[in-house]
């Protein structure tokens, strides 16, 4: 009696000799989902450190820096939740942008016009002492707004793509800062191209052992716009303009109003974060404030996949890249340039993660 193919012994083949094809998923779970993202971040982090090994640094020394000094060091535990206040809140900015399907590149020139703003207000003492910081964030929040009004506009009136606009706008900002600095908002004290010190109460305070207020004003920023994504009729047409713009449209859901108002709020929060670094940080207003936070805020957003609360999770770890990077360039002479190269990397692994995620790679049988 013939023996059936099924019945058959399977012959062993070898993976390189194996034939491959690339299909789309129909649907992965969220479990999966994780388990895919998670390696790609561990992939990253594997990269970069081994390049910083590469570079010079030990792996003893890399766990002390980046994890026992960040932790268990309170100063630098401070300098963490300091540096991620203004990043979640340009992580959020971006993520809200992006889940319109508006590419809003200009954070960094909506921060610089927030900042301007503040400072407006603490220039010219607009409003009495115990309001002003409240003004100063209001002023941020609508010259933010105004700012993302230009690629908006151009994007709705003209068809103009916004990815270009936005981050030209960044230039004409950042130009305009100057002229501010170097000119007319330039400290008569001294020749350095900043503004006046603010005054103690024009500065985020603190609200123990020396940590800023920033941090609980982000949090509660995040558990808003959490609230606004996750749980508000608007958050759920946003999943439906996220996922198909016309579907959207077919069905009723006020697309055009609901780019708008993502939008405008986008540019209110990276003006909000221009408030950030220059009345907790800063001081005051300088010249190159706001370097580094676009790129941050769309890598925050982009790790987190536009999730308000993952936002916030990311942010507290680039900000944690940010200081143990620094911690770095003092005792081990990396570059800043290795820092920013680390992120880099983390992008490209998450990006390929997706790749992964909406797709599968299944063997179809032996090269003959």
């Amino acid at each position: 009696m013939p023996e059936s193919p099924s019945s058959a012994p399977r012959r062993f083949v070898p993976l390189l000799e194996r034939r491959y094809t690339l299909e789309l998923r129909q649907q992965l779970g969220w479990p999966q989902q994780v388990l895919v993202l998670a390696l790609a971040v561990f992939a990253g982090l594997f990269i970069s450190g081994a390049i910083l090994v590469a570079a010079g640094v030990s792996p003893a020394d890399l766990l002390n820096e980046f994890i026992v000094q960040t932790f268990t060091d309170p100063e630098n535990l401070r300098a963490v939740l300091f540096q991620a206040a203004p990043m979640v809140m340009v992580g959020l900015a971006a993520a809200l942008a992006f889940r319109a399907r508006f590419w809003n590149l200009g954070l960094e020139g909506q921060m610089i016009w927030g900042a301007i703003g503040a400072t407006f207000v603490s220039i010219h003492e607009i409003g009495p002492p115990a309001l002003r910081m409240w003004l100063m964030a209001g002023a941020a929040l609508a010259c933010g707004l105004a700012w993302s009004v230009f690629p908006l506009a151009l994007k709705m009136r003209l068809g103009i793509n916004e990815i270009i606009s936005s981050l030209m706008l960044n230039y004409v900002a950042a130009n305009f800062l100057l002229h501010l600095v170097y000119g007319a908002w330039k400290d008569p004290k001294d020749s350095f191209p900043y503004s006046p010190k603010f005054q103690p109460f024009e500065r985020l305070p603190e609200i123990f052992d020396g940590f800023s207020s920033a941090i609980v004003l982000a949090a509660v920023v995040a558990l808003l716009a959490w609230w606004f994504v996750d749980r508000s009729r608007a958050g759920l047409y946003l999943r439906f303009i996220h996922a198909s713009q016309r579907v959207a449209d077919a069905v009723g859901v006020p697309v055009r109003r609901l780019v708008m108002a993502s939008v405008l709020l986008s540019g209110a929060l990276a003006g909000l974060a221009g408030f950030m670094v220059a009345a907790g940080q800063e001081g005051r207003l300088t010249q190159a404030f706001y370097n580094g936070y676009g790129f941050s805020g769309i890598l925050i957003a982009f790790l987190a996949r536009n999730n308000p609360l993952a936002a916030s999770v990311v942010a507290v770890v680039v900000a944690t890249l940010f200081v143990a990077g620094r911690s770095l360039q003092v005792f081990y002479q990396i570059p800043f340039s290795m820092v920013q190269l680390i992120q880099a990397i983390l992008v490209v692994c998450v990006a390929s993660s997706d790749f992964f995620i909406r797709h599968r790679i299944r063997a179809v049988g032996a090269v003959h």
